[in-house]
């Protein structure tokens, strides 16, 4: 019987686009727009990506219970 090695190397992206940041949230899209607070940062010009470690924080103060909603603060999200 033959054998065969496979070598698979993965690398976790640290930048998200939209869909991969709500997916790593677990998040649907639309609620992932509406909830998140983090800044998405512009890399290239029209390409906004979410900072995994951003939303690694932002999940540890939900979490902590940290994370208190005020009114500017939601309206600045909208």
């Amino acid at each position: 019987m033959a054998t065969t090695n496979l070598n698979i190397s993965v690398t976790n992206k640290r930048m998200l686009k939209r869909s991969e940041a709500a997916s790593y949230t677990g998040l649907a899209v639309k609620h992932f727009q509406m909830a998140c607070p983090v800044r998405p940062v512009e890399l290239k010009q029209g390409s906004l990506l979410w900072d995994r470690h951003d939303l690694d924080l932002w999940i540890d103060d939900v979490k902590s219970g940290s994370v208190t909603d005020t009114r500017e603060s939601i309206l600045d999200r909208l």
